[in-house]
């Protein structure tokens, strides 16, 4: 069984017991997080599409970690100019683990 979530304005395909990074969500590490925009739920043979959202379906998982992906390095230079810009970027994420879905 499997699903397709919603969740930071990307799409992830799940199962129980996945683990995967998504964009940074609220609570503590351990803390259980409901993930109600679930948009197809595939168990078997059985496959459900939502319409955009399958009605009563959902996705538990839990907050395995919260943290700071690697640095992102933006360098800008306009030649002879003298213009030289130095950037670098880190994106928060929560590390999920999922624990059941119910459709």
């Amino acid at each position: 069984m499997y699903a397709i979530i919603r969740t930071g304005g990307k799409q992830y395909q799940v199962a129980a017991g996945d683990t995967l990074r998504v964009e940074k969500l609220q609570g503590a590490v351990g803390d259980s997080v409901e993930l109600s925009d679930v948009l197809m739920v595939v168990d078997g043979e059985t496959v459900k599409v939502g319409q955009p959202v399958v009605d009563g379906a959902k996705v538990t998982a839990k907050i395995a970690e919260q943290g700071r992906a690697k640095k992102v390095i933006i360098f800008k230079k306009k030649r002879r100019q003298g213009y030289r810009l130095k950037r670098g970027h880190r994106q928060h994420f929560t590390a999920l683990t999922i624990e059941n879905i119910t459709a």
